[in-house]
């Protein structure tokens, strides 16, 4: 099918298709024909800045000896860019808010012409597209679970529980990301442990390394000397990250010790609808100029070995990929003790663990770090270690190809 028949299914009549299918790379269609490597189509709500999609495009990027399709239920941005894979379609279905029926109509459609080996689908959002994928004859279908939704923190949620048993007869395997998300899957929606293979995010160790001789320069005039120290966090700015709660802990650290004000700065790097919110309360508490919140941006890498102290403050997660960036930079991590956060951080060895939305707590562990550039050294120092040992890219690509390899046999 041609790339204008293959837009028509995907985006109907309500959004533009920038690329609908072809981006980075892609090959021609009549290549694509003739290509006889499997086709993976991963469905996922949209693709954008975050843990998921970055994961995702890591993993498509590295695995050559399939084709992919990224369906998004409703659009994708400017992140795609970063796929490097020389065979990769990318589909917007253009969902409407709340319940649109006719999305899954378009997604049968869709597959029906493309034709994948298997179907990838991930998190509550995207569940429901292991039926259209059943009828339409795809006969391979997994499901990832990556992280908690903000509407159900702890999994508790009645509505999310029974979908997601109503919807475990069609999904052949399930990946979470987390051993929290695994026993989740196994005690509360009773799927068979021989049904689940849990994998961990893998970092790019490479790509994320130390700095040389101490944090560098942060690339804002004037902002941070060297005699400071500067916190620093990664992420959209939404609810269930609670950037928030780092801010408000922030101005905590700089109103009961008001000592540090000359030598402690604040950065947040991410977009979002908090970022407004986060800015106001800089500015309400005359603290502004100790704060920078860059937005959306590329140099992530660099950004991170320009801190200090990383924190993530989220009320829940799966497994986070910026605690794995952070640690591979060689920094030492505060985080909540949320989801798989407690996976990954190791408490007083790699970093501090504290409650969800308790500011005075969060400010508490990172004022252990300010005071004490020892510790930050040594707990930087065996975060590091723990991502070279415990959490290489090429494990878990290696673990994600055996369950494709499965499935593909199987079918």
């Amino acid at each position: 099918m041609n790339n204008e028949a293959v837009a028509a299914l995907t985006a109907g009549e309500r959004q533009p298709v920038a690329a609908p299918a072809r981006v980075a790379g892609a090959a021609e269609p009549a290549a694509r024909r003739s290509d006889a490597r499997p086709l993976i189509a991963h469905v996922i709500y949209r693709l954008d800045v975050g843990g998921l999609e970055n994961g995702l495009v890591n993993l498509i990027n590295r695995t050559p000896q399939y084709r992919h399709a990224i369906i998004c239920m409703t659009g994708y941005t400017e992140f795609h860019r970063r796929i490097e894979h020389d065979a990769v379609t990318l589909h917007a279905l253009a969902k409407r808010e709340g319940h649109d029926l006719g999305v899954f109509l378009r997604l049968w459609r869709l597959l029906r012409a493309l034709k994948p080996r298997i179907v990838h689908t991930r998190n509550m959002s995207a569940l429901e597209a292991q039926l259209p994928a059943l009828l339409a004859g795809v006969r391979a279908r997994v499901h990832g679970e990556h992280g908690r939704d903000v509407h159900d923190l702890d999994g508790s949620n009645r509505k999310y529980r029974w979908l997601r048993r109503a919807f475990r007869p069609l999904v052949q395997h399930y990946i979470p990301l987390s051993r929290d998300l695994e026993n989740y899957l196994r005690d509360e929606i009773a799927v068979p442990p021989r049904k689940i293979t849990q994998i961990y995010n893998g970092v790019d160790a490479t790509r994320f390394h130390p700095a040389q001789g101490g944090r560098e320069p942060v690339p804002l005039l004037d902002f941070a000397p060297p005699q400071t120290v500067v916190i620093g966090t990664v992420g959209r700015l939404q609810t269930v990250k609670d950037q928030l709660n780092l801010v408000r802990a922030f101005l905590l650290l700089l109103q009961d010790q008001p000592q540090l004000a000359p030598r402690l700065r604040l950065v947040i790097v991410g977009d979002g609808p908090l970022r407004r919110e986060a800015q106001t309360l800089l500015e309400t508490a005359g603290a502004a100029s100790a704060a920078w919140l860059t937005g959306a941006r590329d140099d992530i890498p660099e950004l991170m070995r320009a801190m200090d102290v990383f924190v993530l403050p989220s009320l829940a997660e799966g497994i986070s990929n910026t605690i794995l960036e952070a640690m591979a930079t060689g920094l030492p991590v505060v985080a909540t003790a949320v989801g798989g956060n407690g996976e990954l951080v190791r408490e007083g060895e790699t970093g501090f663990l504290v409650p969800a939305a308790q500011p005075q707590a969060l400010a508490a562990a990172i004022a252990r770090y300010v005071n004490d550039a020892e510790l930050r050294r040594r707990h930087g120092h065996g975060g590091r270690e723990r991502v070279e040992r415990e959490f290489s890219m090429e494990a878990m690509v290696a673990r994600y190809v055996a369950i494709y390899e499965a499935r593909l046999r199987r079918a």
